[in-house]
């Protein structure tokens, strides 16, 4: 049971209209029943083995792991706000509505792990040789969240989405730098993890492709010290 979010920290070009979405107060009733059934689904599923992307284990070293992962389908969104937090309320209700039944022809999914986050493919991508800044600027800057679908499903047998915002879409195999860490998922924690993984990448004059991204393995219930995080980023991998 689980899912992938994933979130873009770039500004998105014209193409995204980037007026913000203002919920009604219906609205706001249901994202919050369909955020609780989600996190409800995340703090009892994690008491068990969730799917994950299936990965090869390359290397491992002080600061990183190297993993090939294979490919994937997930479900992402789009969505323009000013803040991390602010996307994330607005891709979840989509998302969500999505795995639970908005679909044709209504059926429910499981749950995957972990949620991803990472730059709108229409942002600005990054070839890290130096330590990259990928912070929201204000209006207009783009999140792309993505929840990873189960393994049993193809393009041609996944539910179509009735929300014509939500793609679905195959990440082909990569390999992957990979920085695990607990604590909070604030920007703070986040960035000094960043850091430490694209430095630790720059020292052993390993070529990074693209731009970080953020996999989060537990629900917002489960204590901060428990917490699985990991920071990822593509590489060009030449053992």
């Amino acid at each position: 049971m689980g899912q992938i979010a994933v979130v873009s920290l770039h500004g998105m070009g014209n193409g995204l209209n980037t007026r913000r979405w203002r919920p009604t107060g219906l609205e706001r009733v249901r994202t919050f029943i369909s955020y609780t059934a989600l996190m409800y689904a995340l703090t009892t599923g994690f008491a068990m083995a969730l799917e994950e992307p299936e990965f090869e284990l390359l290397q491992t070293t002080e600061d990183y792991e190297v993993r090939r992962y294979a490919d994937y389908i997930v479900a992402e969104v789009d969505v323009a706000a000013d803040t991390m937090d602010d996307a994330g309320n607005d891709a979840f209700r989509v998302l969500a509505g999505y795995i639970f039944g908005k679909n044709e022809p209504g059926e429910k999914m499981s749950m995957t792990a972990p949620v991803e986050s990472r730059p709108s493919e229409s942002g600005v991508r990054m070839n890290m040789t130096a330590p990259v800044e990928s912070r929201p600027a204000g209006d207009g800057n783009a999140y792309t969240y993505a929840f990873v679908m189960e393994r049993q499903y193809t393009l041609e047998t996944l539910p179509k989405p009735l929300d014509p915002r939500i793609r679905l879409t195959v990440r082909p195999s990569r390999v992957m730098a990979v920085r695990r860490y607990s604590g909070s998922w604030s920007e703070k924690n986040y960035r000094k993890n960043e850091t430490a993984l694209i430095d630790a990448l720059q020292a052993a004059a390993v070529r990074t492709i693209g731009a970080p991204e953020l996999a989060r393995y537990n629900s917002p219930f489960t204590p901060w010290f428990l917490r699985r995080n990991e920071v990822m980023i593509e590489i060009d991998w030449a053992p």
